[in-house]
This record gives C-alpha cells, structure tokens and sequence, in this order.
C-alpha cells in the first residue's frame, strides 16, 4: 500500500470531522473491538490524555518538545490537520514519513478487512496511532482528544496523566447547563488514582473532575501559573511557577497571554510526568524552534499575513486580544470562513474588536461550510464593509492585491481554512519575486 492507496482506504469510511459529526450517541464500541482485534496495543502505552475546549493542540505539541528534548522517544497524535494527514503523527519530534504513514495503515486496514468492521475515519486515525506507538516503543504518547473525551475514540487508552485545558462553548446548542454537561464529557477521560491537571480555575465545574477520583490534582493559579509574561521579538519571555520549579525568562516564539498559559500547562504536565523539575536546557531546546501550525502563524511579513484556527468564541477572543496586543495600528483585513455549527455572530462578535477595515467572508473547503451570504449578512448587521471570495485562495489573493505592505491581513475561522491561504501567499510570494 503506497500513501495514496492509503488515503484512499481511509476515504472508504465516514469522516465525521467533515460532516459535524455525531455528538450525541457516541459510543466506544467500535473503537473497542478494534483494539481488541489488533492485541490491545494501546495497553503498551503511557498516554498523557489533553482535551479542552481549546488549547489542546498547543499542549500536545509544547508537551512533546519538553518530553523529547530530555531524552524521551515521544510519540505524539493530533487533529485536524492543516496541510498534510501525516501532521496528525509525530515520531521522535517529527512528523512521520509517508513510507511509515502508509505501512501503519496497512497494517491497521489488514485487522478492519479480516474482522469484517466498520470503524470511523477518526476511529482508523485514532487506531493507527495506537499501532505505530506500540510498535515504536515510545516512552510517553502525548494524544489529543477529537470531540469532549468519554466517548471519543482515543479514550480507550486508560491514560498515565489526564489534562483539561479549559471548558467553552463548543459542541453544544448552548442550552442551561451546558458548561457542567461539556465539563462531565471531558472528565471522562481522567483515571481514578492518576493525576489530573486542570489548566483553568473553573471552580464551578471542578466538582466534575473530582467525582472521578484523580490522583493528584494540580490546578492553574493554585499549583502553578505564569508569573509574568513580556512581549519579545518573535514572541514573548514569560516566568512560569511550576510544580516543582521555577522557570525565569523562558523565550516563548508564540504569541499571547493563552499561549504562555498553555506553556505553563506543558511544563506542569511534563513535570508530573517526569516527577521533577524541568533542566533549563531541556526547556531552551524545547521552546527555542517550537512552531505551531495554525496558531497565530505568520506566513508573511511585508504585508503580516497571520493565520490562526479560530473557530469558536474563545478562540476568536484569544485572536483579537493578541492581535490588538501584538500589532501596531494599521490597515486590517479580515479574511473569514466558518463551519457549522459554530456560530458566525460569536465569533464575529470577537473579532470586530480588531477593528477591520474590511472583512473578505469565503466559503471553507469542507462540507460543513457555512454560506458566503450568510457570513455577509452577519457582517452587515456588525457595520462592517465586507466583500466576498469563492474559497481561502481566493480570498487570501484578494486581499493581498488590496492591501500594502503596511497592512495587516488575518485569516480566522478554520482550521481548513490555512492551507489554501499559505498557498496564495507562497504564489503570491513566487509572483511578486519573479518581477
């Protein structure tokens, strides 16, 4: 099986993170059986189990680089992708080769065909990950929750450290009661008698963590928490009381008061894992290149052209509070498109406080996109100016032939969102270069 016929097995099965997915009536079952059918790999694993609203993905990639810069074989596993399905898996610090990709599918697709089941696209991921980490031996699998955590996929793994980065509102309809009904799916995850590291306060849904019995519990602003964070030349320098240290002027590349907090969360992690302090070399080499793709990423500098994930109100609040922290006054133009379920007027909402001058809406490249004329209308009603574009590329073009480089260009919404904006501006870059 080559990479492409590896895509295309997948492709056989229903992708639920294209098509919203099912968030009632989730079930283990099929992931179950599975692993059961493969020899129960996952028991082989010490896991570090992340969910979260948001912020996840950050603390499975900050995690990793701590782990693996102190000499650990780490293997790390994440969703979605933004450019390419072997981002979901990480090997020893890097994402696996298309050779690797394509062998562990094969191999998971041989115990699928044999048992005549019927998993998931996510479940298939999600079972392929398990497999690799196995085979490979790592010391410590650093996994990424898909949806809430009692009834996701990878929460056949009875994990070494659960992680709760924050509660917020996504995946829900928002109805009374809908923080403490998020909060107990996300608590699924946790492992009576292993620890727990909650990277919010939240004290109103912390009951629901407790009612699990972790072992210990290490909570942010309690038992760790940034001191300080300064603004740097590529990010930012933050002082972190850890759990068993201190960590004084820390060079962050990544921006904003969330990304050090999700920094915090990492060293906290990584430090009950390895149930020490962190050797400040360990965390220099860590930090020092750490990049993260679709988290504030800047893909241009003369116009800024930054990319970010944001896809629901949190985020987008995080988005425009570092933003308005990190760049100077300029000329703004917002590109925009969104999925379903998420809320247009939420996020929208947020991001006006970056002030755009104009708003270019587009149509994301998944079938749960939501319509460029409903994403207008919503722009109308704030008072914004706002133009249309068919897709990402299109819209990212669109922008850069409008704007100069003085101006700033956001493009939010997505995650599906950045690959079609890092190739208009890698074409655009090409184009101009040629001239």
């Amino acid at each position: 099986m080559n990479f492409t016929e590896a895509l295309q097995f997948l492709d056989r099965f229903i992708n639920r993170e294209a098509t919203a997915g099912r968030i009632h009536g989730l079930s283990l079952a099929a992931m179950s059986e599975l692993v059961e059918c493969m020899g129960e790999p996952h028991k082989d694993l010490k896991a570090i189990h992340v969910t979260g609203t948001n912020g996840k993905g950050s603390v499975v990639s900050m995690t990793e680089s701590i782990l693996s810069s102190n000499g650990l074989r780490v293997g790390s596993y994440m969703s979605p992708h933004v450019d390419s399905i072997r981002e979901r898996f990480t090997l020893a610090g890097s994402k696996i080769t298309e050779e690797m990709f394509s062998e562990i599918i094969f191999d998971v697709s041989q115990y699928v065909d044999s048992n005549s089941l019927e998993p998931s696209y996510f479940e298939l991921l999600t079972a392929s990950a398990i497999l690799l980490f196995s085979n490979e031996a790592v010391d410590a699998a650093v996994v990424e929750v898909g949806i809430l955590g009692r009834f996701d996929a990878t929460n056949v793994l009875e994990g070494e450290i659960a992680v709760v980065t924050n509660i917020g509102k996504d995946h829900t309809d928002g109805s009374e009661g809908w923080r403490r009904a998020i909060a107990g799916e996300k608590a699924g995850i946790i492992v009576e008698g292993k620890p727990l590291l909650l990277g919010n306060p939240e004290d109103d849904v912390v009951d629901l963590f407790l009612l699990e019995k972790p072992h210990p519990v290490f909570q942010y602003g309690k038992d760790f928490l940034v001191e300080e964070n300064l603004p740097a030349v590529g990010g930012q320098v933050i002082n972190v009381r850890g759990i068993f240290g201190n960590y004084q002027e820390v060079f962050l590349p990544l921006y904003g008061r969330r990304q050090a907090q999700n920094a915090a969360l990492s060293l906290a992690t990584a430090e009950v894992f390895l149930e020490g302090p962190i050797p400040e070399n360990v965390i220099e080499d860590a930090f020092g290149e750490l990049s993260i793709p679709g988290r504030l990423e800047i893909l241009s500098r003369r116009p800024v052209v930054v990319a970010d994930g944001a896809h629901n109100r949190d985020s987008a609040n995080h988005l425009a509070e570092t933003i308005n922290d990190v760049f100077p006054e300029s000329r703004r133009i917002l590109i925009l498109g969104i999925l379903e379920p998420h809320s247009p007027e939420e996020i929208l909402t947020e991001l006006k406080d970056i002030s755009p001058d104009l708003v270019i809406v587009c149509k994301a490249p998944s079938p749960r996109a939501i319509d460029t004329g409903v994403l207008e209308a919503v722009v109308l009603r704030l008072g914004l100016d706002v133009e249309r574009a068919e897709n990402p590329y299109e819209a990212t073009l669109q922008a850069l032939r409008i704007g100069d480089e003085d101006d700033l260009i956001v493009a939010a919404g997505s995650f599906y969102n950045i690959s079609q904006v890092r190739h208009a501006v890698e074409v655009s870059n090409s184009t101009t270069s040629e001239i």
